[in-house]
């Protein structure tokens, strides 16, 4: 199968007519990325990930990687691969000015990442780990951390990782056991074991920044008890270069049904007493600095889930124009078709398409959103943008990353037999796709975050406006004289009204039942990200209508454009009138069997 190659046609539609890239640029911070600057971005970008990360994705896989005596080694390839991504200045492409960063929008920067995570998720996932831990210390550090440690990670110099979870915990993050001692020279002493951590080792970069969640003494239980240590692998001079090895190891390296090449490391701290760690945002105050790298992780995650169907459909595209079997209604007889023309393979590879294009929209309209949230001049706009993002957020995490496992599935139907074959390569997106929905919090996680915060934040106002531009839009298109648009605005409009209604159940039955929202809450996210997605796909149909005028339309491309908005108002958004009763069924049949009585 033919290479990863970037849809870089889609990404520029959905930045310039989608999410707005001229209003980012319109504000000092971004002032720098005009059009055409984004577009040599993001052509260079792609030639990187075509070039450079998509040959070794499959080698990668295969070889996995192994851990002796501590040290990680990573498959062939790698760390050369690794070099020319840092050199290009590609880990700071978001990155403050001040550090060496590029200071293009998030929305820019997440096309540049899907672009990584297609060609090859288990490399992509090392400098992902790194941006949020840059956000963490932008928002936290003091300015000396910030002189000691931003630079060398916005460069990729320096690499950094998230230690949460702990092997008796899972997601119930409080209860960590990881304990942190004062020392009498203002550092502290970690010591603990920590789980699943994403390139707890490797030899692609100089260093290696852990932040670390443990336990002062004396702190309250659970997570109000959390604090955040920066802890690097090799400690840091005063004058900037590396001093002692720290007091830290990996322990082993797990065997995953996925992202073989990825390193995920159990890590061991202070196994000497001698774990050097420094304090970031203040005693007890792990969890709000910690969710400013979880947070940015999550949208990272759910855009992920995007660029993992991507390449899935890419390569299910390629196999059935090549693959001939059976004869296609119409065909001449005695003649094989290609798999393309038969209406199955037709509808799968439809599905596909019309959801990829959604989650872009969103992911994008995600991360344009936390731009103008941090960066607008005007504080209520800020405020309004934030909300927005914050809501987004958990639909990003959740729905894309459900897809992502859902359409490389579909991708290994398409495929036939030969997609359960590890020859043809479709096997591992579906492999690598699986870990997505679990971590940076499960999607279950996500659904309770979007029912228990994000529906009740400022008052619900988000909610309202969203839902309020998404039933003018339908209301606008209805009464075009496109039957184009008012078929996509009809389908638009029954899905909004059932999201509305689901909505108001929450509202009013969750304060009655604790269980009430919980048992309807998964159902719930799918219906409003479904919805979200039928939302921009239909002002990309209505974008698209409107750039057929010029003279020199692409006319090829913005038909399609059209016809993939049409197949999801049709065939996608009908899902969402069909979740209301299982939004609003209520907990009573979850219980309603007793917990001994599920042993088959």
């Amino acid at each position: 199968m033919g290479e990863y190659n970037a849809p870089l046609k889609d990404m520029r539609f959905v930045l310039n007519h989608v999410i707005g890239l001229d209003e980012l640029n319109s504000m000092e911070a971004f002032a720098h990325a005009e059009s055409d600057v984004v577009d040599a971005v993001l052509e260079e970008a792609s030639k990187l990930a075509t070039n450079v990360l998509s040959p070794l994705n499959k080698a990668g896989d295969l070889a996995g990687t192994s851990v002796t005596d501590g040290v990680v080694k990573s498959p062939e390839g790698w760390s050369d691969a690794y070099k020319q991504f840092a050199e290009g200045g590609w880990n700071g492409v978001s990155g403050p000015e001040d550090y060496d960063g590029g200071a293009m929008p998030q929305a820019v920067t997440l096309a540049t990442v899907e672009m990584w995570n297609s060609s090859n998720m288990a490399f992509a996932l090392c400098p992902l780990l790194t941006q949020g831990a840059i956000e963490s210390l932008i928002a936290h550090g003091t300015d000396e951390q910030k002189e000691t440690y931003l630079q060398k990670l916005v460069t990729g110099e320096w690499t950094a990782t998230m230690n949460l979870t702990e092997s008796h915990a899972g997601s119930d993050v409080g209860a960590l056991r990881t304990k942190a001692e004062p020392a009498d020279d203002g550092s502290w002493r970690i010591k603990g074991q920590k789980i699943f951590i994403t390139y707890g080792e490797h030899e692609m970069a100089d260093n290696i920044i852990h932040l670390v969640l443990a336990r002062t003494p004396g702190s309250p239980a659970g997570t109000k008890g959390i604090s955040l240590f920066i802890v690097p692998k090799f400690l840091v001079n005063e004058d900037g270069s590396l001093g002692a090895r720290n007091d830290l190891k990996c322990v082993s390296v797990e065997e995953k049904i996925g992202i073989h090449a990825s390193p995920t490391c159990v890590m061991s701290y202070g196994d000497n007493d001698e774990c050097v760690g420094y304090l970031i945002g203040g005693e007890n105050k792990g969890m709000a600095c910690m969710f400013t790298m979880m947070n940015n992780a999550r949208l990272n995650v759910g855009l992920q889930g995007l660029a993992i169907a991507e390449r899935a459909y890419q390569q299910s595209v390629e196999y059935a124009l090549d693959r001939k079997q059976g004869r296609a209604i119409g065909a001449e007889k005695g003649e094989s078709s290609s798999i393309v023309k038969h209406a199955d393979v037709r509808r799968n590879l439809m599905s596909m398409r019309s959801q990829i294009e959604a989650m872009r929209c969103l992911v994008y309209l995600n991360g344009a959103a936390l731009d103008k949230g941090h960066n607008h001049p005007d504080e209520d706009v800020r405020k309004e943008a934030m909300g927005l993002a914050e809501l987004l957020t958990p639909l990003s995490k959740a729905w894309c990353t459900d897809l992502g496992v859902e359409l490389s599935s579909t991708a290994v139907q398409i495929h036939g037999g030969m997609g359960f074959i590890e020859e043809t390569g479709v096997g591992q997106y579906y492999r690598d796709a699986r870990i997505l929905p679990i971590y940076e919090g499960t999607n279950g996680i996500q659904a309770l975050d979007l029912i228990g915060r994000k529906l009740s934040m400022q008052g619900g106002e988000p909610v309202r406006k969203l839902m309020t531009e998404m039933e003018e839009l339908s209301h606008q298109m209805n009464s075009s004289d496109d039957e184009d648009l008012q078929g996509i605005s009809r389908h638009l409009g029954v899905a909004v009204t059932a999201l509305k209604d689901a909505t108001d159940w929450m509202y009013t039955n969750a304060p009655n039942d604790p269980n009430s929202a919980p048992a309807g809450a998964t159902p719930y996210l799918r219906m409003f990200a479904t919805t979200v997605g039928g939302y921009l796909m239909a002002k990309s149909a209505v974008k698209a209508k409107e750039l057929l005028g010029a003279a020199d339309a692409d006319t090829k491309f913005l038909n399609s454009k059209v016809t993939t908005a049409r197949y999801f108002a049709a065939q996608i958004l009908p899902q969402v009138a069909a979740l209301l009763g299982p939004v609003t069924e209520g907990p009573e049949l979850l219980f309603a069997i007793d917990e001994d009585d599920l042993v088959a």
